[in-house]
């Protein structure tokens, strides 16, 4: 190692943690179980509950730590053969293994005691979203449609989220989480198109790598789709106001922004559509169905 790398402080443990699990990612599911909580909490009482707020903040972020911690640990040797994600903390040895077991533990304690805390339901179900999210890396190695399983991963969100307000049932939460599950598999198969040639080398298995980029991209616009129809459905479910159709406006001409920047013959804006337009899509949808709440009597 050179003086002047050595004299660059490397990252602590905890930080290269984050990075490991991308924490900033959390964007993409946080909002839509924002909106499943503060609806339920419309139609239960009116007001908002802060405490249970973060006790479904704390079990989010908490879970979907736990299951990136999983993906990377799992996936850490198709990683290192991959040109794309061979600089991943586990690869290089930023974070060992033994470290990122310690987080991935420490994650799903804190989801599982927010669980706790919530309600008796939340807790006996919560087991069960454990479940996909260790399955899911495992999916490239057995199916051509992990991102199926990515999906029903977080589908299950904004269903939890309700759960956590009400200790009941609700489908409207499940038309919700249908439409984030689609979502979010429709874009995981976008992103899934950069490493087409790397699977393909090394036997991991995709939509994209089975059959083909311009198959894949289709794909992904039919789940957007099929995500603009049932966000549609849980606006009527819901009878939201103007302000969250004006949302789902908004968002259903984000998504053709992001269909139109990337083609069979063009990735290179592929991660400005995953991050930058995916990551818009969740904040203004919730921003205009909080607008929507409170204009119609939710109160602070």
């Amino acid at each position: 190692m050179s003086s002047a790398a050595a004299a660059v402080p490397q990252p602590g443990r905890t930080r290269a943690f984050l990075r490991l699990v991308m924490i900033e990612h959390s964007v993409f599911a946080l909002p839509f179980a924002y909106i499943a909580s503060l609806t339920a909490m419309y139609f239960k009482n009116g007001h908002i509950g802060w405490w249970r707020l973060l006790l479904v903040t704390i079990a989010m972020v908490g879970l979907r730590t736990f299951a990136m911690a999983c993906n990377r640990i799992i996936d850490r040797e198709i990683d290192a053969r991959n040109p794309r994600t061979a600089g991943r903390e586990l690869v290089t040895g930023a974070v060992s293994v033994r470290s990122a077991w310690t987080g991935a533990l420490v994650a799903v304690v804190f989801f599982l005691g927010a669980a706790a805390l919530l309600n008796p339901l939340c807790l006996a179900l919560a087991p069960i979203a454990v479940v996909p999210m260790v399955v899911y890396p495992y999916g490239k190695r057995f199916t051509d449609f992990p991102h199926a399983i990515l999906g029903l991963a977080q589908a299950m969100g904004p269903v939890g989220a309700w759960l956590a307000v009400t200790g009941s049932w609700s489908w409207d939460a499940v038309v919700l989480g249908l439409a984030v599950g689609v979502w979010i598999g429709g874009f995981d198969l976008i992103f899934a198109c950069q490493d087409v040639a790397a699977d393909r080398a090394h036997g991991v298995k995709s939509t994209p790598a089975r059959f083909g980029i311009p198959a894949a991209l289709y794909g992904a616009r039919v789940c957007h789709v099929v995500t603009t129809a049932l966000l549609v459905w849980y606006a009527l479910l819901t009878h939201a106001g103007a302000f969250f159709w004006t949302g789902l406006l908004v968002v259903a001409a984000a998504f053709v922004y992001e269909h139109s920047i990337v083609t069979p013959r063009d990735l290179s804006r592929l991660n400005r559509a995953f991050f930058t337009v995916n990551g818009f899509i969740g904040i203004c949808l919730f921003g205009f169905a909080l607008l929507d709440l409170v204009y119609r009597g939710l109160g602070w």
